[in-house]
């Protein structure tokens, strides 16, 4: 993958996505011998939203590679407060770390974070855009359990705003994948997410239940449905009891089908599942430490190559 910056899962093609799923199996296979391997780097954790796993995983996957991290902290006790753009923020944190990880309320925040600096910006989520590294350890985990080609995808709950789905969709057009999406008619695609998956010749179809294909999918990727968006709170509830899936709900699916979730999870998912075969989504989180260890070590590696180069010249 020779890339600057990852901002959008539509920068990468299946070249790009394998290689970093292949170093990812390779980091996963021998973690010690990526210790140490960028030693005296330093990766700047920029979050402008609230996060667990994808914060930590990244903070964890770095001290792995022997970095160390620094974190801009909660946006109320940083100069952000004090009316500072989100340009000037991420120059001044460019002199600080040979990486940032970015994520913000705002749709295209990365894009334009990437065209202020010279440091490798990842787009951990903007808004309601896109979520790239999400989508990365996504395919390593589907990849594991079933590979990436001749698969059948569905992809439920709020698809209209959740980046992790628009992510992927975009990733899956690279293999042999049908994508079958559910939910409500007011968290459909957005027609934009649509138009650019009709333009590759994605095959995809849509559903407003999940009964009748649940027993034709490889996998089922559940996200939450967020309240937040609904003005009427009656709808909301009447809407998510509606997408929520428990042990019976897969006892149709075929045995080896893998159930997944970007978490966190509110109810859309019973905690009955947890004890079945289909549950991944735990081991979903878990691959987020030797994939963004894989996507790191390239990222900076690509780095230190074009440092290389402007050194001989």
């Amino acid at each position: 993958m020779r890339q600057d910056h990852l901002i959008t899962a539509k920068q990468l093609s299946r070249d790009d996505i394998e290689a970093v799923l292949d170093r990812a199996r390779a980091v996963a296979d021998d973690p010690a011998a990526y210790a140490d391997r960028h030693a005296g780097r330093v990766l700047a954790l920029c979050f402008f939203e609230p996060s667990t796993r994808t914060r930590m995983s990244f903070d964890s996957a770095a001290k792995r590679l022997g970095m160390n991290t620094i974190d801009m902290g909660d946006v109320d006790s940083s100069s952000v407060s004090k009316g500072e753009s989100l340009a000037d923020t991420v120059r001044v944190i460019e002199g600080y770390a040979d990486a940032l990880v970015l994520r913000h309320p705002s749709e295209g925040a990365a894009t334009l974070a990437a065209e202020h600096v010279e440091t490798p910006v990842v787009n951990a989520g903007d808004g309601a855009g896109q979520h790239p590294s999400q989508t990365l350890l996504d395919l390593h985990t589907i990849r594991e359990n079933h590979g990436l080609d001749d698969l059948t995808v569905g992809i439920m709950g709020d698809l209209k705003y959740g980046r992790t789905v628009h992510s992927l969709a975009a990733a899956l057009t690279e293999f042999d994948a049908n994508q079958h999406f559910i939910s409500p008619e007011s968290l459909r695609l957005p027609r934009s997410v649509r138009f650019d998956l009709h333009e590759t010749g994605a095959q995809i179809r849509e559903h407003t239940d999940l009964d009748g294909i649940v027993g034709e999918l490889d996998v089922l990727y559940v996200t939450r449905i967020q309240k937040e968006r609904f003005p009427d709170e009656n709808e909301y509830h009447r809407v998510a009891g509606e997408y929520r899936i428990d042990a019976e709900t897969v006892e149709d699916a075929a045995d080896d089908l893998s159930v997944m979730h970007p978490l966190p999870r509110v109810d859309e998912i019973a905690p009955d599942l947890d004890a079945t075969d289909h549950a991944r989504y735990f081991e979903q989180a878990h691959n987020g430490i030797p994939v963004r260890m894989a996507l790191l070590d390239t990222l900076i590696e690509n780095a230190e190559a074009v440092e290389g180069q402007e050194v001989d010249r």
